[in-house]
């Protein structure tokens, strides 16, 4: 029965997750559909899907259709392929209304992507903001000079205006190689060791009730906030001796050795610049570390946001406010990554076609799945609003095929009068067609290699 329940929610996620992208296709092509029928452009067939039909109908002018594969769709309209005589073709219409006509596709899939985005945060009881209200005993940007109370307000140059930027600013942040004999390095090295005192007391099981733990933990805060505020290896030392003081003291009759904190040559941090306002003014502090790890599975250095963010309560207009902020985030997260990929920060390997999609799609369902569908759902929702926010913007980007492309097409049109000779133009989509399709195949191969890898 389990593994029967377990076939039905798979199959029910991927019928979720192929609805979910139909529905972005319907948005796009909808977009200019329906500004072409509001242009008085004559549209042909409007369908979802590609390949054989399913079934389909006409209306006036129009034929509606399903096809077969839920992998696409199209809106074609009179003479947007080839010139036509028809008064309501798309090549006689005016310059401005092919524009709309054009780029009404991408503006829809990011007004679907505020949709996704509202549903997505609706639940939410409260927003973080980017306001530090608290740091964990082991931060390590406390060490390096954030304080609570701080507003981030840039991390390395890249503009923080909400939480979702905050955590993509911080996840592009590269791992470096540092001196170990740095005074933030020994400051880290003293809450780290002050803290895993704490630690081991409590898996042994020598805190034994909830007050106990919450002297002790507090004893650990104070302790940490002490070894931050100190100037020298000395004073630093002195302050996590004194911790441990405190923290004996929380718990009667254990006895809490410590040992000298070793100083290594280099050390692997997170480390960047981050711009804060502090009490009205805006300061720019360098060389912030943040909490670096790795794992018993994995020796490759990850980076853990160390501080809490003061939240704001999830009312009607702080989630409009929200949902439009981090749909904005999305979209310069977008821009950031095409811009990423021409200045080659990031290789072939990191991109991604249908089959590393669909990967991902599965694998952040089954994380869900941990904790309830519900969660499962929302997750590939969140991949979905990720969709089509990126499928609005690179449509745009001007390259042939693309909508983006044929707009520039008809800018070049407006400033010369002058359309472009249709061949030429058939030419330049073809070669830009190809190039794209090349390039999915050829990514496809590579996510389907490495799911066997």
């Amino acid at each position: 029965m389990t593994v029967f329940t377990n076939i039905l929610t798979t199959v029910g996620l991927i019928v979720i997750a192929v609805l979910l992208f139909e529905l972005i296709i319907f948005f796009h092509e909808g977009g200019h559909f329906l500004t072409a029928k509001l242009s008085g452009i004559k549209v042909n067939e409007f369908a979802l899907g590609m390949g054989p039909k399913i079934f389909s109908f006409k209306r006036k002018e129009t034929v509606y259709s399903l096809r077969l594969f839920p992998i696409g769709g199209f809106c074609a309209m009179e003479g947007e392929d080839e010139d036509s005589d028809n008064p309501h073709a798309f090549n006689n219409a005016k310059i401005y209304k092919r524009m709309i006509v054009i780029i009404a596709g991408a503006l829809m899939n990011v007004i679907l992507g505020l949709i996704f985005m509202g549903i997505l945060l609706a639940p939410s009881p409260y927003f973080t903001t980017t306001t530090i209200t608290d740091f964990s005993p082991k931060a390590y940007s406390a060490n390096s000079g954030l304080q609570i109370g701080d507003k981030v307000l840039s991390v390395d140059g890249y503009k923080v205006y909400n939480s979702m930027d905050l955590s993509y600013a911080l996840s592009t942040v590269k791992v470096s190689e540092v001196e170990g004999d740095e005074l933030q390095i020994y400051k880290q090295d003293c809450c780290n060791t002050l803290y895993d005192a704490y630690a081991e007391l409590v898996q042994a099981g020598k805190i034994t009730s909830d007050d106990m733990n919450n002297i002790a933990f507090n004893a650990v805060c104070q302790g940490a906030r002490s070894i931050n505020a100190t100037n020298s290896n000395k004073e630093a030392y002195e302050a996590l001796q004194q911790g441990v003081i405190d923290l004996s003291k929380a718990v009667p009759n254990e006895s809490i050795t410590i040992e000298a904190i070793e100083v290594k040559e280099t050390r692997q941090r997170f480390r960047t610049n981050l711009e804060v306002e502090r009490q009205g003014e805006k300061l720019t502090l360098e060389n912030v570390d943040f909490f670096t790890y790795t794992t018993a599975d994995d020796d490759t250095p990850k980076l853990a946001v160390d501080f809490y963010l003061e939240g704001k309560d999830n009312n009607f207009f702080n989630l409009l406010g929200e949902t439009g902020s981090q749909t904005v985030s999305v979209v310069r997260m977008v821009y950031d990554s095409l811009f990423g990929l021409i200045k080659g920060e990031y290789g072939f390997n990191d991109l991604s076609g249908p089959v590393g999609i669909a990967s991902v799609t599965v694998e952040m369902a089954q994380v869900g799945l941990e904790t309830g569908f519900g969660d499962a759902v929302r997750n590939i929702l969140y991949i979905m609003m990720v969709i089509t926010v990126n499928l609005g913007i690179v449509n745009m980007l001007p390259f042939p095929a693309l909508d983006g492309g044929r707009f520039v097409f008809l800018l070049i049109e407006a400033i010369f009068r002058k359309p472009v000779p249709r061949k030429f133009e058939a030419i330049v989509n073809g070669v830009g067609l190809a190039l794209l399709l090349l390039l999915i195949v050829v990514i496809t191969f590579k996510d389907i290699f490495k799911l066997f890898v």
